[in-house]
């Protein structure tokens, strides 16, 4: 009986270890998660902006699945190399940063396995107060566990007129490209 129960405990404290949440949820660390987006011109030029106010959550479901939760500062949003660029994107004619400050993605419940395995992961997202389904796609891990030893990786394309972000159709195109690199809170350095 008691060599069972010593490893059941050995068992337990592995997976523990293993597994980057903790039972409530672990937040992203915000020094080394970086979230960006990316549109095109009409004539192929890149233009890319990041999020570097965000905050983010894994949380651990009762039935063993996970569920992240996102939300990005779209005051602070910043575009590569261009005050006017940024401002404009935070304006009321794109992200309209000053009534709607919050970019957020809810995901549908997930197995963990998806962190180091890669594939959709779907969700609620919201722009301007609209919310859609969309699913964005995990690349898969580099490393044993993701999010600890190496960052979560994904991107998700979305339709730019979906949510209202359809001014300057003339110089852009249909789509937001996001990307994201995530690092949970407390993992080793």
């Amino acid at each position: 009986m008691a060599v069972t129960r010593i490893r059941a405990i050995v068992a337990f404290a592995l997976l523990t270890l293993l597994l980057p949440c903790t039972a409530a949820g672990q937040s992203f660390d915000p020094e080394r998660t970086r979230f960006e987006f990316e549109l095109r011109t009409r004539w192929g030029q890149r233009v890319v902006g990041t999020f570097p106010r965000h905050a983010g959550e894994v949380v651990n479901l009762p039935d063993g699945r996970r569920r992240v939760r996102i939300e990005l500062d779209a005051r602070a949003l910043s575009v590569e190399g261009s005050t006017r660029y940024t401002e404009l994107a935070r304006g009321p004619r794109f992200f309209d940063a000053e009534r709607h400050p919050v970019v957020e993605f809810v995901s549908e419940p997930y197995e963990p396995a998806l962190a180091r395995t890669g594939g959709p992961l779907r969700g609620r997202l919201t722009i301007r107060g609209v919310s859609h389904t969309e699913t964005f796609n995990l690349s898969p891990a580099e490393c044993e566990r993701p999010g600890i030893d190496c960052d979560i990786r994904g991107r998700g394309d979305v339709r730019r007129d979906t949510y209202r972000l359809d001014s300057w159709r003339f110089a852009l195109g249909d789509w937001v490209k996001f990307g994201l690199r995530v690092r949970l809170q407390g993992a080793p350095q």
